[in-house]
């Protein structure tokens, strides 16, 4: 019985969502018993009995009306937070700021050295049985390569920008990507994140953009595989939308400061690109191909597939700005985590992404800590990553719902959510 109270409507359950009652006292209850009082029984009775016979509502209450309020209120992801970005940085412990250069270049040697002994194996056994594991685990080792890198860029990876620039050089230049184009540009990323406008990796299309696309622009971008296969000119150019390149110097993505910054870079990929042509000659194309060409192209297929995921494919709709709505707090709050399973610290957890992208100064190895120092003051704000199995096949699941459901935003209106493109997905209207 004690999830059952009485009324003056009879026995009645308590609401479905609260599992146990209240045992508080109130003085808005709404148990109460109702008492008819006999005939026979003097004025004087009746109009006692008249005047208490809600007597129990000075009893006890199951629940009181702002905490039913409160309790039934929906959450807005795109009203502005109860919390600002000091708060945040309030609550990450001091020691996770702190920049450790010689920890951070022993994951270079660590990295580098599985990239080629991964080489050696496989080039020595030379079994086709073989090679598909090679790949991906070549990928994978080429996308940490990259992270390293990105920290680099970032300045998180040590204090000292000459570091920086010498590893940031050879880590990116390894894997044919522009040490400083590409880390400007990534830096544009950040600095507008969740701006429909001005944000730079894979942005939402304004609707007149979208309906104004080639039919085969729509499905390359738009169907699987095809923006995974596509993604290496990122790399080298822009995102789709966004016109410029990562190697011009006077690209509207550079100052005309940075112009010698973008040519030292453009410089240092040149050299890795004769670098692979006079291996094609030793090696031969096909020895090439298996070593290097394959894991490259899984690497920025792998990039993409992260990238992407970290701005859509959540189970509920987030927020993209415009105008005087946007803020770099609310903009950085409609990032997502996701949980790679084994490959968590192959990705040095780069996906702990909401922490990396409101403070990119913080090292990665500090990440797991920062964020999790940080959920409280997030709150409904955090949507915490479905759990990985050793494998994040699940994210499949995610990618292919929001290629199926995030094609456009409104043209109109500062707070703005995708919206999908019914004859895409070969449906009528």
């Amino acid at each position: 019985m004690a999830s059952w109270v009485l009324s003056e409507c009879g026995i009645k359950p308590l609401p479905r969502f609260y599992s146990k009652p209240r045992t508080s006292f109130s003085s808005n209850s709404t148990l109460c018993f109702k008492y008819n009082a006999p005939t026979t029984l003097s004025s004087s009775r009746d109009k006692f009995f008249n005047r208490t016979k809600n007597w129990a509502l000075n009893v006890t209450t199951p629940l009181t009306t702002l905490q039913s309020e409160e309790h039934t209120k929906s959450f807005d992801p795109g009203a502005p937070p109860p919390f600002n970005l000091a708060d945040i940085r309030a609550a990450i412990p001091k020691h996770c700021w702190v920049k450790n250069p010689w920890k951070s270049m022993s994951y270079v040697v660590r990295d580098v050295a599985i990239v080629f002994g991964l080489a050696a194996v496989a080039a020595y056994f030379n079994n086709w049985l073989l090679w598909p594991l090679y790949w991906f685990a070549q990928g994978t080792m080429f996308w940490a390569l990259f992270v390293l890198g990105h920290d680099c860029g970032h300045g998180s990876f040590s204090n000292d920008p000459r570091l920086n620039s010498v590893a940031g050089h050879l880590l990116h230049s390894s894997i044919l990507v522009p040490y400083h184009g590409w880390r400007i540009s990534h830096r544009t990323h950040h600095q507008n994140h969740g701006h429909v406008d001005n944000d730079e990796s894979w942005h939402p299309l304004p609707e007149n953009i979208f309906k104004n696309l080639k039919k085969t622009t729509q499905i390359f971008r738009f169907k699987l595989p095809f923006p995974m296969l596509a993604y290496p000119f990122y790399l080298w150019g822009r995102s789709p939308g966004k016109n410029g390149s990562h190697f011009h110097p006077d690209s509207d993505l550079f100052r005309p400061k940075e112009k010698t910054d973008v040519q030292t870079s453009t410089a240092c990929w040149t050299a890795m690109a004769a670098l692979l042509v006079c291996l094609n000659f030793v090696m031969g194309p096909i020895q090439m191909l298996k070593l290097y060409g394959i894991p490259y192209w899984i690497f920025v297929m792998w990039l993409d597939f992260v990238t992407y995921l970290h701005h859509h494919g959540h189970e509920d709709k987030l927020p993209w700005y415009r105008g005087k709505e946007w803020s770099y707090l609310r903009g950085g709050l409609t990032t997502l985590d996701r949980d790679y399973g084994w490959i968590n610290n192959i990705h040095h957890d780069i996906g702990t992404h909401v922490i990396h992208h409101l403070f990119p100064q913080i090292p990665h190895y500090n990440l797991v800590e920062a964020t999790e120092a940080a959920k409280p003051v997030l709150g409904k704000y955090y949507r915490e990553p479905k759990n990985s199995g050793p494998m994040p096949l699940h994210l499949l699941g995610s990618l292919i719902r929001s290629m199926k459901q995030d094609h456009f935003v409104s043209d109109t209106g500062d707070i703005v959510y995708y919206e999908a493109d019914p004859k895409l997905n070969g449906q009528r209207t």
